[in-house]
């Protein structure tokens, strides 16, 4: 049975906490603050920390940065500080996941199984910039790491009107697949990178993978724009490949945002989506 530390200042969501996991099925223990929880780690083996950041006597930050390296568990940040500036700083402190308060059980538990199916050793996201409206960040070329990425990009987001939200999830989910399965072809060694971008007029992403790119005249299995009299011709073409169902990524993302360009070897790619 998975074990898991849940780390929380206040009883009550502590003990809610605990409560929820082990309604699912986890064996749980708890710590009040990091000095009590660091005691128990380097003692103890757990498959997976929940953790607050703002407690008293060592902070989340803190804890994080203390973790033993020999038998680190992966740590899922909750917290109701959801800002870019907390967001950023858990990230170089590698947290696996950051969740803001309050959160839907259901998806907490989720991404608790999710956590622990996925390999032990999760790729680290590098945090190059770290301002606010400004964020670069460069990753290994696996999918763990490019649903932790898309964890990101939508705490990221917050605020922002919820179709805007929706809209920038869908295009930057298809557009960081494509650069992870076909720039990177999920290896773990090649990296890949974005930039996010807002200000109060719009908001900025490109993303750079590690390939050679693309020749748009030879992308037979997908669909560029439709312009065929028949657009799902790409479909048999990529069944002959042996590729899964698909073909229309592309065009999705030109359909939810507002500008979308490529560098001229087409491994690079910008959107930008405008808010006003």
């Amino acid at each position: 049975m998975n074990r898991i530390l849940v780390i929380e200042d206040n009883p009550s969501e502590r003990e809610g906490l605990c409560h929820l996991l082990e309604r699912s099925g986890f064996e749980t223990e708890a710590a009040e603050d990091g000095v009590v929880a660091l005691e128990m780690i380097e003692r103890e083996k757990y498959d997976l920390i929940l953790m607050d950041i703002w407690m008293p006597r060592m902070d989340g930050f803190e804890l994080l940065s203390r973790l033993p390296e020999a038998s680190r568990p992966k740590a899922i940040v909750i917290t109701g500080d959801d800002t870019a500036g907390a967001l950023l700083q858990s990230l170089r402190e590698k947290a696996y996941l950051f969740i803001g308060k309050p959160f839907d059980p259901k998806e907490l538990i989720g991404l608790v199984k999710t956590a622990l199916e996925s390999p032990p050793a999760p790729g680290q996201i590098q945090v190059l910039s770290a301002q606010p409206n400004w964020v670069e960040l460069r990753f290994p070329c696996e999918l763990q790491t490019a649903s932790r990425i898309e964890n990101v990009i939508d705490h990221l987001s917050s605020g922002l009107l919820p179709h805007v939200r929706q809209a920038l999830r869908l295009a930057f989910h298809e557009l960081l697949m494509n650069a992870i399965e076909w720039g990177g072809q999920l290896n773990p060694a090649s990296q890949a990178q974005i930039d996010y971008l807002r200000t109060q007029r719009f908001v900025m992403c490109r993303i750079t993978d590690p390939g050679t790119g693309f020749n748009p005249a030879a992308m037979d299995h997908a669909v560029i724009e439709i312009t065929s009299e028949d657009p799902i011709a790409c479909f048999g073409v990529r069944k002959e490949k042996g590729m899964r169902p698909g073909g229309y990524g592309i065009q999705l993302v030109q359909s939810l945002v507002d500008e979308l360009v490529y560098n001229e070897a087409h491994n690079e790619v910008v959107i930008v989506k405008y808010l006003h």
